[in-house]
């Protein structure tokens, strides 16, 4: 069966990608058909021109940025059948492999095309006052996903490093608020800097914000970073690591379903990339693709 094999040319350094996809898959002998993105909207008119062909594997070829793109377009009509999705790393913030301990390098991951492993995973799906989207690995709210408007504008040859920097710049001018928010029919309310809802276990430039999570469960691991901003300074090495769940400063949840009500302001950012700010829903679609490993 062929592959249907979409390149982000703005992920890695410029204009590289496409040779490298081309040549690593020809090393491997799948069959394939490779489009290269003229940008984000792009994405998904791919993605529906690969079904038209009949195509069920899909392989995105970039960061969790790239996925991300891809899932909202395999997403957007219904399946008979789960379709494959593959990641082909290439970007700077590629972590949603990790909970897989897949390849970081393109030419070694493309070798797991050529066999037949899969693992159904979930879906997620958020509402708010900018529409709706599927995520794959994770969404943020508040500080976190403010610092991603930081970490973007940083140099990329500093690779995971950067969002890890523009975690630390953002945090100082923001201050925690009060949030309320519902899982499943529990309920938090109370001051907060970010709140976390994780499909995946790691982002962040790699870091193991949700130790506990799995991606065939049907439900998603969301954890409150409650403030002062201070216990961010004991919280953050404690992230790094996935030993933070204990901390006082966190609380966690499980549930397929949640809303959270908070200042209009706070940023949302999905699988790395800005989609609007405030109160947002979301819930999980079970085993909505399966993930190529």
């Amino acid at each position: 069966m062929t592959w249907w094999v979409i390149v982000n040319p703005a992920a890695g350094r410029h204009g590289e990608l496409e040779p490298r996809a081309h040549a690593a898959l020809r090393r491997t002998g799948v069959d394939y058909e490779l489009r290269v993105s003229r940008d984000a909207g792009h994405v998904a008119a791919l993605v529906a021109e690969g079904r038209q062909a009949g195509a069920r594997r899909f392989a995105a070829v970039g960061g969790d940025g790239t996925a991300h793109l891809v899932v909202n377009g395999l997403m957007a009509a219904p399946w008979d059948v789960p379709p494959v999705l593959a990641i082909l790393p290439g970007g700077s913030g590629s972590d949603f492999i990790r909970t897989f301990a897949l390849p970081k390098q393109l030419e070694a991951a493309v070798d797991h095309l050529a066999t037949d492993e899969v693992y159904p995973c979930d879906v997620g799906v958020i509402e708010g006052s900018f529409g709706s989207r599927y995520f794959l690995n994770a969404v943020n709210v508040g500080v976190a996903a403010a610092s991603v408007r930081i970490a973007e504008r940083l140099p990329r040859r500093l690779g995971g490093v950067r969002y890890g920097a523009g975690f630390w710049i953002t945090l100082a001018g923001f201050p925690a608020a009060e949030i309320h928010l519902d899982v499943d029919g529990r309920a938090f309310s109370g001051p907060a800097i970010s709140v976390v809802f994780a499909n995946g276990q790691y982002f962040g430039g790699g870091m193991n914000v949700a130790p506990r999570a799995s991606v065939m469960d049907g439900k998603l691991d969301i954890q409150v970073f409650s403030g002062p901003r201070r216990q961010a300074f004991t919280v953050m090495p404690r992230v790094m690591r996935g030993l933070h769940l204990n901390h006082r400063g966190v609380r966690r949840f499980e549930g397929s379903q949640f809303h959270l009500r908070c200042p209009e302001a706070w940023p949302v950012e999905a699988d790395g990339d800005m989609q609007g700010s405030g109160e947002v829903t979301g819930t999980v679609v079970p085993k909505a693709i399966e993930f190529k490993i």
